[in-house]
């Protein structure tokens, strides 16, 4: 007899922005941090590079955790910590914040009722528990619950929904000393120029051309490079050491991000990289950690046009991405005001789910 594996565990799969996951109440799961991630591996049917006999998706997008609690901060309504979880690994990565999982943890916070909403509009304060930050979700409510269909796209997602305001602060340093964590804009890694910046997410930015790319490469030419994606793994891992990540070769960050001029309109185009899978689209941390950089004045990529607060539209696989920053570079090191994005999410279903035993 198998309780968990018998009854189940309650949780509600939601889409948030280009992403897919399990979003899950903290009371419903095992307090012990390694007895729930193991729970959770065998709910997303982990290790296995198909998940089979899991929820997982097969992807490193479709293979994320939501937890969520009531927060006992004063001011804020929820916490929410975010799990990556392998896929044909088992491992359970919680060194990384989600901008795309959290454009739906405000909902999932109405759904189950931790929040109570009125009127036409829900502003939920959200701490972002990998990164000890804050954000606040706003998204239309009719009759107190969510409302998931609108008007609003996002490039990477098909059709339409109601938009979600994500917007930030204290995103600096998430997991690291500080926005720019090795102390310096540029470093040398194996010959390549890079920007080792943490908005939010530790990201490593370098040019394509650096790595003998346009930068306009398709999602499947990039998959298929099996001697880049080495290259890609070989840089982050020796970025990690001097951002004071360690060892990160079970963990899913820093990212990378590889920049070229943009050619579609936007302000920059980008191929990023998950932490060596490269990306559909771009997520949503890792295209403000690499707006940052190009915005400021010596690191990779910088755009001596970009000004202050500024709309930085994002140019990646699927389409664009708008991100907003308010960046004071006139200090040393450079000042974050605020970030944000609008992002689109929906509920796919409510009900339990079965772990394998």
């Amino acid at each position: 007899m198998n309780p968990v594996a018998d009854q189940g565990v309650p949780c509600i799969w939601m889409r948030g922005g280009t992403s897919k996951g399990g979003y899950f109440r903290a009371v419903d799961l095992p307090a012990d941090p390694a007895a729930r991630d193991d729970l959770l591996l065998r709910i997303m049917g982990t290790p296995d590079p198909r998940q089979i006999d899991g929820m997982g998706a097969a992807t490193s997008l479709t293979s994320k955790v939501a937890i969520v609690s009531p927060s006992r901060r004063p001011g804020v309504d929820v916490d929410y910590l975010f799990l990556q979880l392998g896929v044909d690994q088992p491992t359970v990565s919680d060194q990384q914040n989600c901008g795309n999982i959290l454009a739906g943890v405000g909902q999932f916070a109405v759904e189950t009722g931790m929040v109570t909403a009125t009127g036409d509009s829900a502003n939920i304060r959200i701490h972002l528990v990998n990164s000890d930050s804050l954000a606040t979700a706003s998204f239309p409510i009719r009759d107190g619950l969510p409302v998931y269909d609108g008007d609003t796209s996002i490039d990477g997602v098909p059709g339409t929904a109601a938009p979600v305001v994500l917007s930030f602060t204290d995103t600096a340093g998430s997991a690291t000393a500080g926005l720019f964590p090795t102390g310096r804009l540029r470093d040398s890694i194996d010959g390549i120029d890079v920007t080792c910046v943490d908005n939010g997410m530790p990201v490593v930015v370098a040019t394509a051309t650096s790595f003998g790319l346009t930068g306009y490469e398709a999602h499947a030419e990039l998959a298929a490079d099996t001697a880049l994606l080495g290259r890609v793994d070989r840089l982050r891992r020796k970025a990690a050491q001097l951002m004071g990540l360690g060892d990160v070769s079970q963990s899913s960050v820093p990212k990378t991000v590889l920049l070229a001029p943009a050619r579609d309109g936007g302000r920059m185009c980008t191929r990023s990289f998950i932490p060596v899978q490269p990306h559909t689209s771009i997520g949503v941390f890792a295209a403000i950690s690499a707006a940052t950089a190009m915005m400021t004045p010596g690191a990779v990529g910088h755009d001596p046009t970009a000004g202050r607060p500024q709309r930085i539209d994002v140019e990646h696989p699927s389409g664009h991405l708008l991100v907003d920053i308010d960046l004071d570079t006139t200090v040393t090191p450079p000042l974050v005001r605020s970030a944000g994005v609008v992002r689109t999410a929906r509920k796919l279903f409510a009900g339990t789910a079965f772990p394998r035993i």
